[in-house]
């Protein structure tokens, strides 16, 4: 225990202050006697009180403590758990009983895993969530920094390989020495596995149709061998070839052809017999074949395009046709080799709704083109309500006000077993929740959820204002229980016996097995006599496909088979639509041109007849160019977003526009509503550069001769369908730099927009490469490590040696107590006392006499401990 003064210069106050008591004492003449007295001693103390207390007097005990934090790499370079964690224990053993242990692990991120105490669990295991694709030991450091309090002998012990590739170990180290905290280091070794690994592909930025070029490959690996090489452009493989590899680098070239136009991406992946990663195997790169635009066509039923490809082959527009939309691909970057996207006729639920949300980002943020033909399974018909399709269309399928439609009756028996949990679930609610928007306030609705028994969330009612309080019950619905089918059904049936409406129909889904064996004969035959009909949805291929191929067809309705659960919401939109019939408007009408703008001249010789199209409601940002007499829209168009939409809510396959398909200027008219969707970009090209930083992509954007707007942004988006816009910052006219953070690998679509949103330039690609966790390293990171910890004052510690991360003595530290306060408290008493003293007028010498006889007074015990026998007597 001892003091000490943080100011003692201001000790010298004291000098000054004891000549003025003295003098104090000498001419204070308002006093006498022992109140004179007792008024300076007052006043003295509390001078000598704030003198002591602005000199920063504290206290301080001597600390033999150590505060002891572990940081554990989990990154995937290091070896299987369990290593770390048995050395801690064991050096956790000769702790002595005051030190007290924390533990950190870190991969991209550091977490705690125990904070400071005085002993680690026997069975440590280190279960904080990470992400070990990256390794940021800065992370790690600071967050270990940040749990010791630096009054006792501080250090950071780090476990780790050294082979970070996100932040600065040594930048942490320099703030940690600041503080006084020294790093040890404990290298552990890589793990040691046979790897080969694709290290980079080269391929020309920009190419024309038909140019040869080279796809140039790096292969790294740690042994000889013998492998092959695949190479994909897009999903397409174009190549494959047996190769020679050995330790080290290989460099291969493989020729190719650029076929068709658009934005590709080539993959080389290497496989070879004994390779223990496979996280590295493929490498990425993108490049633009430069051309005629190019449109994809897909069809809702194939062989149905004929009239379409021959316009666009007379307008001299390359195409490719898709026979089914289960062929759309799954990730977003191979969207970016079309100029355009026709849908024919195809229905929402043949889609799904992940590749309707990468067409509409695809239009929105990257200016691909998009059109839909009609037909009896597009717009409304085709469950496209409340779609991602439906918000890039320049029209919706609300037909609110629009007609007179037959009041709808419609049940919905959900299967809510547990095999029902999770994603199946929530898009059974989300399909519920949009038809119940499709209705009208006189239509009526029911929700039976069903397990072994049924359970009426929303019993049979008519809407009225009641569907926000009806969304609400859906969204209640939980899973659990088994399956059985036909009590749902009956009940169902039952209840709809009782509804008043024109049309009634029933919409049951399930995913399992019914476990009764009920007979529904006499069911479905009560249901064609009511004039009720029932459609089915099998979710899953463990749904008995057989019964609910039977009940829909025996109740007169149709039966779906939705092996991908995000098509459930546009199935039941579908059926809502077809039940109430009023979307397909089958009467013959010469089109009325309406706001044609510069599509004009295509009509200005009139139009042919149209027989009939699919009901919709024209956007209000929309030009309708062509309306039938309805009025509804036949043909309209919008910008949305970077790219330009366009509906045609007749068919093109001849059924309801025979006479249009056999016009003369049909090619024309056709070509020219496909070339408007196309991409529309200024002359003015844009140079983009990425560099790849651990999980950090840095953007360097330069616009030719220096012309580019004030503010610019990219907008990056993956498979994930998450765009992120990054503000780019001007640094020179023209010139542009940003950065944005990703947490996985794989290929992007970059755009590049004004402050307005307006694209700029064609998409381009952005490859992540998988991260440096995983790439075959020759270097040593045991130099860095040591760096750390001789710039922190910390040592190099032995796997071997466990015991000697506490042998040291701890170094003394003392742990300050501030006195300030009390201080500053004891001197405003005595200040107190002194006015007293000084103002109240009381007899102040008695007092003092008194209060000194009782001090002089002590009782006086004998030897034997009695007390006398006058105690306590006058």
């Amino acid at each position: 225990m001892g003091v000490q003064f943080n100011h003692p210069w201001l000790l010298l106050l004291l000098i000054p202050l004891a000549a003025v008591m003295f003098y104090a004492y000498r001419s204070d003449f308002h006093l006498s006697g022992a109140r004179k007295k007792g008024a300076v001693i007052l006043r003295s103390a509390v001078l000598l009180l704030l003198v002591l207390a602005i000199s920063g007097l504290q206290s301080y005990t001597v600390l033999q403590q150590k505060q002891v934090v572990y940081l554990v790499d989990r990154s995937a370079s290091m070896p299987e758990s369990g290593q770390a964690e048995a050395w801690m224990v064991k050096s956790a053993a000769s702790k002595k009983e005051d030190d007290t242990i924390g533990v950190v692990s870190s991969s991209l991120q550091a977490a705690y895993e125990q904070k400071l105490l005085p002993r680690l669990p026997e069975s440590l295991k280190l279960n904080a969530a990470q992400n070990p694709d990256f390794t940021n030991l800065e992370s790690g450091l600071m967050l270990a920094g940040n749990l010791l309090d630096g009054r006792s002998d501080s250090r950071i012990v780090l476990i780790s390989d050294g082979k970070e590739n996100v932040g600065s170990m040594l930048a942490a180290g320099r703030m940690l020495k600041d503080q006084g905290i020294a790093v040890d280091v404990l290298q552990s070794p890589s793990r040691q596995v046979k790897d080969v690994s694709v290290e980079e592909v080269s391929v020309p930025q920009k190419l024309y149709q038909a140019e040869a070029f080279s796809i140039e490959v790096l292969v790294q690996s740690t042994y000889k061998g013998r492998g092959e090489l695949r190479l994909y452009e897009d999903s397409r493989e174009i190549g494959r070839e047996t190769v020679d590899i050995a330790a080290g680098e290989n460099r291969y070239a493989v020729k190719a052809l650029a076929k068709t136009t658009g934005l590709h991406r080539y993959r080389a992946e290497i496989f070879m017999e004994g390779d223990q990663q496979s996280a590295n195997n493929a490498g990425y790169a993108f490049t633009r074949v430069d051309g005629p635009p190019k449109v994809l066509i897909v069809e809702g039923k194939k062989g149905t395009s004929a009239n379409i490809t021959s316009a666009l082959s007379s307008g001299l527009v390359q195409y490719e046709v898709m026979p089914s939309p289960a062929l759309l691909p799954n990730e977003m970057a191979k969207y970016a080799a079309y100029d355009s996207i026709i849908f024919n006729n195809v229905s929402a639920d043949q889609v799904g709704e992940r590749k309707m949300e990468m067409i509409e980002q695809a239009v929105k943020s990257y200016g691909i083109g998009f059109m839909m033909a009609g037909g009896e399974d597009s717009y409304g018909m085709g469950g496209y309500f409340k779609t991602p399709i439906e918000r890039a269309l320049p029209v919706s399928m609300e037909l609110e006000g629009k007609r007179q439609i037959p009041s709808l009756g419609l049940i919905l028996v959900i299967d809510r077993s547990g095999s029902m949990s999770g994603d199946k679930m929530e898009m059974a609610k989300e399909a519920a929740i949009r038809t119940v928007q499709m209705l009208r306030s006189r239509d009526t609705v029911g929700v039976l959820a069903f397990d072994s028994s049924n359970w009426w969330v929303v019993p049979p009612m008519k809407l009225d204002n009641k569907k926000e309080e009806v969304i609400d019950q859906i969204q209640s619905i939980q899973s659990e229980g088994g399956t059985d089918i036909y009590p749902a059904a009956a009940s169902a049936v039952e209840e709809m016996l009782k509804v008043q409406a024109q049309r009634k129909h029933i919409i049951l889904m399930t995913d399992g097995q019914s476990a009764g064996n009920d007979a529904y004969g006499s069911l479905l035959a009560q249901m064609v006599d009511e004039k009720i009909t029932m459609s089915t949805v099998a979710v899953g291929s463990d749904s008995d496909v057989n019964l609910l191929q039977s009940l829909a067809d025996g109740a007169k309705g149709r039966f779906y088979m939705a092996e991908d659960e995000t098509t459930i919401p546009a199935i039941f939109s579908r059926e809502a639509a077809m039940i109430s019939k009023s979307y397909i408007v089958d009467k013959p009408f010469v089109p009325t041109l309406q706001d044609a703008g510069d599509w004009g001249k295509l009509f200005e010789n009139g139009v042919p007849q149209i027989y009939g199209y699919v009901a919709t409601t024209a956007k209000p940002a929309a030009q309708t160019v062509l309306s039938s007499p309805e009025p509804d829209p036949l043909l309209v168009r919008w910008q949305y977003g970077s790219g330009r939409t366009v509906a045609w809510t007749s068919d093109l396959m001849g059924k309801w526009s025979k006479d249009w398909v056999s016009w003369p200027a049909f090619s024309n008219v056709l070509t020219q509503m496909v070339k408007w969707t196309f991409p529309q970009f200024t002359a003015s090209p844009y140079e983009v550069k990425t560099q790849v930083e651990g999980n950090k992509v840095r953007f360097e954007v330069n616009a030719a001769g220096g012309d580019g707007p004030e503010q610019l942004q990219a907008v990056i988006t993956g498979d994930q369908l998450q765009p992120s816009t990054v503000d780019l910052v001007q640094e020179s006219p023209g010139s542009y730099s940003g950065e944005i953070t990703v947490e996985q690998p794989g290929s992007f679509l970059m755009s590049l927009q004004d402050s307005h949103g307006k694209s700029l330039a064609m998409p381009s690609g952005l490859i992540v490469p998988y991260s440096q966790e995983y790439r075959i390293e020759s270097g040593d990171a045991k130099q860095e490590l040591g760096r750390l910890a001789e710039m922190t004052g910390g040592r190099v510690l032995s796997w071997d040696k466990p015991e000697q991360l506490f042998a040291a003595d701890p170094r003394p530290s003392r742990q300050l107590h501030e006195l300030s306060y009390a201080l500053l408290i004891a001197a405003l008493i005595l200040w107190v006392a002194d006015i007293a003293v000084r103002r109240l007028a009381l007899p102040w010498g008695l007092i003092g006499a008194r209060l000194a006889a009782l001090l002089r007074r002590r009782p006086q015990h004998p030897a034997g401990g009695a007390e006398p026998a006058d105690a306590g007597l006058g």
